[in-house]
């Protein structure tokens, strides 16, 4: 405040002194030293009104030189008012007096500041690293995000990074400076940028950024040995917090997948789960964890966790309340095989939503334990979905499975087993909302092949791979669980919903991927083995069967599965069978009479060699 006091009455003085060439008349010198104790503490107090003393001169910013605009602006107006109204002896002041001030004032408060901000934060930042210790970066995209990375690295000399220049595709960014950095070219040129710049290290500054564009970085940058890096989304700002710095990760391999992720406003899409008592099963495993963390979110009136391992049941529920803050959350260890203790649950705590994840995937692992697979994810669902219809439960969603669809395995059996249970269930309880939701393979859960590649690349390889012309789709476990979410508002009852996908991937072009991500070559540093198909294991997995035609819904990016509607009672004769050959452990029997009552629906499966009909 002292400082603009004392440029304000500076202003003001020469103000009359510049108006007048051959020096202040008189009578306008009294004007002035007469006014003078009345303009600055006016003045100052309408910057303190404007909050202009609530912020350090170094992290000064757009929006603080609005607000002195703003400030100096009303003082102007409010001083001709007062001056015209109030002048001692008569005498007006004369209007170039008042421009001159205006500029003067606006001039002086503004620079002061930028002056600070640029010798305390550039200048020092320049000087305490020096050419020699700064590393260098360059960052893809220029845009907010670009500017905030310049910015955090200035404002944190500790983090030993200088911007030496911006990449970006905007024509009208070519060759200028955004935030006093130049952009040095455009993406397609990024090859020659690099060979000319040689950065230390990039930064992609794009969280939108497509995965077309973050692999033609990722691969420019590899072939020069120069390390990358990205900036988080806004869903994974909002979950680590906001320290961007610390925040700019490693490319992923979901970052190169090709396809835009979707994503949607959970907080708006899942509104319908606030005040609600929401169940999810299998709540310690990569789905039931996400759902967890994103339904808490919204603010249900209490979230219960149900799973059968303690470890998981343990971190989950801890990492909502000391990380997320959220003690609503109820933790139940029970298994969901038994249907006694499920209905005893269902009857005491009373849920309105449940979200039923808790499955085997292990593909192989359930080739080796038919039984067990069936038990739990058919038989287990069927005992769910009862529950949750005799204690009156306004929505039920099933998480299915690509590998539901003509099935080739046990575990895709089981859970085409699973989604004819759940929509029997809609048949016998009708005041209940059932939803299956069905998708792909999802990226970093237990099931997935991308943590297998990742050790095996850890271990120095070989990666292996079934057959290089296997081709998968993929999601993030944040986009499988948007859509779980959207789906569970969405049903009316009955429905199976299917994400848009895109594009399946080739799971040898997904390990050469994730090897260039490691900062390897395959075949030259880490090795590709071809290992062969395993039994029952499909080429190219499919979203829909042969009798279920994809419908348009009204979210985004989510298609229904249309197909003739299931006999309610033949799917309890086909479940006597199958939990009567399961409770007698009779593994060969159940893969034919599950392959039987496949072909009765027209699915035509083809289960494996070692469970073959």
């Amino acid at each position: 405040m002292l400082i603009d006091g004392c440029v304000v009455a500076l202003a003001w003085w020469l103000a009359f002194v510049l108006r007048f060439d051959s020096g202040v008349p008189d009578r306008y010198r009294t004007l002035l030293w007469g006014t003078i104790l009345f303009v600055v503490p006016a003045k100052l107090i309408v910057f303190a009104l404007f909050r202009m003393y609530h912020k350090l001169w170094r992290f000064v910013d757009q929006k603080d030189f609005e607000a002195i605009f703003q400030a100096v602006a009303i003082c102007t107006a409010g001083l001709v008012v007062a001056l015209f109204l109030f002048t001692p002896g008569g005498t007006d002041p004369p209007r170039g007096v008042i421009a001159l001030d205006f500029l003067l004032t606006l001039a002086g408060v503004g620079g002061t500041r930028f002056l600070v901000r640029t010798m305390l934060v550039e200048r020092s930042f320049r000087a305490a690293l020096g050419p020699k210790d700064a590393g260098e970066v360059l960052v893809v995209g220029a845009g907010n995000g670009g500017q905030l990375v310049a910015s955090e690295l200035r404002r944190n000399p500790e983090l030993r990074q200088v911007v030496i220049g911006f990449v970006d595709d905007d024509p009208r960014k070519q060759g200028m400076r955004v935030a006093g950095i130049k952009v040095l070219g455009r993406t397609d040129e990024l090859a020659e940028v690099l060979d000319v710049s040689d950065p230390d290290e990039v930064i992609i500054a794009i969280p939108s950024a497509p995965g077309e564009l973050r692999q033609r970085v990722v691969s420019a940058c590899r072939e020069r040995g120069i390390p990358v890096r990205t900036l988080p989304t806004v869903f994974e700002i909002l979950r680590g917090g906001v320290n961007l710095m610390r925040q700019v990760r490693e490319v992923r391999v979901e970052d190169v997948l090709g396809r835009e992720p979707v994503r949607m406003e959970i907080d708006r899409l899942g509104r319908y789960l606030a005040d609600e008592t929401v169940l999810v099963t299998g709540a310690g495993g990569s789905i039931g964890a996400e759902l967890c963390r994103q339904i808490a979110r919204v603010g249900p009136r209490e979230l219960i966790l149900v799973d059968n391992s303690e470890n998981s049941l343990f971190e989950i529920r801890r990492e909502l309340a000391d990380g997320r803050h959220f003690n609503r959350a109820r933790a139940v260890l029970a298994d969901c095989k038994d249907a006694t203790r499920m209905r005893e649950l269902f009857i005491e705590l009373r849920p309105t939503v449940v979200f039923h994840a808790a499955a085997y995937k292990h593909v192989p692992l359930m080739e080796e334990n038919p039984i067990e697979a069936v038990r739990n994810n058919a038989v287990a669902t069927r005992l769910v979905a009862a529950a949750a219809g005799e204690s009156g439960v306004a929505r039920f969603v099933l998480v299915s499975t690509d590998k539901a669809v003509s099935p080739a395995t046990v575990m895709g059996a089981s859970k085409t087993l699973a989604e004819w249970a759940v929509e029997a269930a809609q048949h016998r309880f009708p005041a209940t909302r059932y939803t299956t939701v069905r998708f792909g393979n999802v990226l970093g859960s237990s099931g997935s092949v991308v943590p297998i590649f990742r050790r095996q690349i850890a271990e120095g390889g070989p990666v292996t791979v079934t057959d290089p012309a296997m081709t998968r789709y993929f999601m993030t476990i944040p986009e499988a669980v948007q859509l779980i979410i959207r789906s569970g508002d969405l049903g009316k009852g009955g429905e199976v919903y299917v994400l848009e996908m895109g594009e399946p991937v080739k799971i040898i072009e997904l390990a050469e991927n994730m090897i260039r991500l490691s900062g390897q070559e395959p075949g030259m540093d880490i090795a590709i083995e071809i290992v062969g198909r395993r039994p029952g294991e499909k080429l190219h997995e499919e979203l829909f069967n042969a009798d279920e035609r994809p419908m348009p819904t009204p979210a985004e990016k989510i298609v229904a599965a249309s197909r003739p509607p299931l006999e309610p009672d033949w799917v309890e004769e086909a479940f006597s069978r199958v939990e009567e050959l399961v409770y007698h452990g009779k593994p060969d029997e159940l893969a034919k009479t599950v392959a039987s009552l496949a072909r009765e629906r027209g699915l035509a499966p083809s289960l494996s060699a070692r469970h073959s009909v």
